[in-house]
């Protein structure tokens, strides 16, 4: 039985397990009920995201938020059913910045915030991004060199647990 498990999984991976000749499901594999979220329900979540991290050319944790939102859509749940809250802080939050104070963030006088995009779209589809004031503060930036629409929090960890406290489901390791 293990093996069989093994060889479909394979199978999956390697795109064959719709193809003529692929190994057939376990009996009962395709009667098993597959849970959904409840498309008329609303979600709140909050990213703890503090990490350099990227994906795809952009921070790792804006990258899966805005994956996030369409995982939620493609079961029924439009971005207005979400409450979400990304709070940026210690080697994230320049990411939030504009050009140029993300090129000296970066030591880059040639770089271009790629983030800034994306927070965008974020913002446009409700999403509150926020900034903490404690790491802007020890890196000598202010409100003018955080991008348009990002909020400013006194410090990330104390809103974390705020947006916790209020039934905010976690998200980290951003």
């Amino acid at each position: 039985m293990n093996g069989t498990r093994i060889i479909c999984a394979i199978g999956c991976v390697l795109g064959m397990a719709g193809s003529p000749g692929a190994l057939a499901a376990p009996p009962g594999a395709m009667e098993r009920p597959m849970l959904k979220v409840d498309p008329h329900a609303h979600y709140r979540v909050v990213y703890d995201i503090h990490s350099a991290e990227t994906a795809a050319g952009i921070s790792k944790g804006l990258y899966f938020a805005r994956g996030m939102i369409e995982a939620y859509r493609k079961h029924g749940v439009a971005p207005a059913q979400l409450d979400i809250h990304l709070v940026l802080h210690g080697d994230a939050a320049k990411f939030l910045l504009v050009d140029s104070t993300y090129q000296i963030a970066v030591n880059d006088h040639f770089a271009t915030n790629l983030n800034a995009m994306i927070t965008q779209d974020l913002l446009n589809l409700g999403v509150s991004v926020e900034i903490c004031h404690s790491a802007m503060k020890s890196m000598g930036w202010t409100a003018d060199d955080v991008l348009p629409g990002v909020t400013i929090v006194h410090d990330g960890y104390t809103r974390l647990i705020k947006l916790q406290n209020d039934g905010y489901a976690y998200i980290g390791g951003f």
